[in-house]
């Protein structure tokens, strides 16, 4: 689960608890960008996605994509399996 937002107010504490960290508002907080948050959403239905689906969901090039992708996993989003052309990029179960 992601982390609660708990905000201080009227002299209490407003607690949310959110239900799906791969929500595309709870992306954003990570700071990715649109392109992201679609190819996420694409590996939440999809269980997985490769660079060559990202270029096609995103509308992008293949540079951007492995950027785009290489970023997801450093902040833990992705994990990444396979070299080269066999490399998937799964959602991080942890």
């Amino acid at each position: 689960m992601p982390d609660p937002e708990i905000i201080e107010q009227d002299g209490g504490m407003l607690v949310t608890l959110f239900k799906n960290k791969y929500s595309a508002d709870q992306l954003r907080k990570l700071g990715l960008n649109e392109r992201q948050v679609k190819a996420v959403l694409y590996a939440v239905e999809n269980k997985s996605i490769t660079n060559s689906q990202y270029q096609q969901v995103c509308n992008t090039s293949e540079r951007t994509a492995l950027r785009d992708l290489e970023e997801l996993v450093a902040k833990g989003v992705f994990v990444k399996t396979g070299l080269k052309r066999g490399t998937i990029y799964k959602l991080d179960a942890g």
